[in-house]
């Protein structure tokens, strides 16, 4: 039996002379991984490779069979046609950046509707954003992707926050008694970022390189501490570079 569903790439991999194995997550069944026979075929009736690149959001007919770890794909056509996403330098790294983010904090097979239209539609918006406006998506996407994983920062307080206590996740007027905080600047910034709900706001938010780059350490810290084996970014590196 086969199940339509739509599906975001998370990494390719190449298997053998012509196959890859591809994970994706896919809005019906979660987190899955899917063998790519002929995928690097030169045969006409091989699949594109290309379909399969990180970040591509794809219209999938596929076989699923829960007591098996490779699934297999009978058909695959692209749902969205991205014009910059996959060609722009700059918004293929964000779009990079943001799905090994993904890849990371999921860690189970789980269908996450709400999450799965969130990924989809950051991305689409991704594709059409102005420069500062994809500039900041990293951060608003870090910000609120924990939402979706039961360690989102608490509300800001009315006031001007002192402090953001990364550990607890929570802003506070008190310098917290480990390392694990950000501080006056940096915190009201956070703040700012957890009320923007929408990508189309981050235009107002004028940030400089210097500060994208220590928030994004900042949020990838708050990651580790709440996601067991979290690990390093590979995209981080690259992402600071190009912001």
């Amino acid at each position: 039996m086969t199940h339509k569903t739509k599906g975001i790439v998370l990494r390719s991999i190449k298997y053998g002379e012509t196959s890859l194995v591809v994970t994706i997550f896919t809005e019906l069944f979660g987190l899955q991984a899917y063998m790519i026979n002929g995928a690097r075929s030169s045969k006409k009736t091989g699949t594109r490779a290309a379909m399969f690149q990180p970040a591509a959001i794809l219209e999938l007919e596929v076989y699923h069979n829960e007591q098996k770890q490779v699934q297999r794909i009978k058909e695959s056509n692209w749902s969205v046609i991205y014009d910059h996403v996959l060609s722009d330098v700059i918004k293929n790294n964000i779009a990079l950046y943001m799905v090994e983010l993904l890849h990371k904090a999921l860690k189970q097979p789980e269908k996450n509707h709400e999450l799965f239209y969130f990924c989809e539609d950051i991305l689409t918006q991704l594709d059409t954003a102005g420069n500062t406006i994809a500039a900041n998506m990293p951060l608003f996407f870090t910000l609120h992707l924990a939402d979706f994983f039961g360690f989102r920062i608490s509300s800001p307080l009315k006031e001007a926050p002192g402090y953001l206590d990364l550990k607890e996740g929570a802003f506070t007027n008190e310098q917290p008694g480990h390392p694990h905080f950000l501080h006056s600047e940096y915190a009201l910034l956070t703040a700012e970022l957890l009320n923007t709900r929408i990508p189309s706001e981050l235009g107002e938010l004028h940030l400089n390189k210097k500060i994208r780059r220590e928030l994004l350490l900042k949020y990838q810290e708050y990651y580790a501490l709440h996601i067991h084996d979290f690990g390093q970014m590979k995209t981080l590196k690259v992402l600071h570079e190009i912001l």
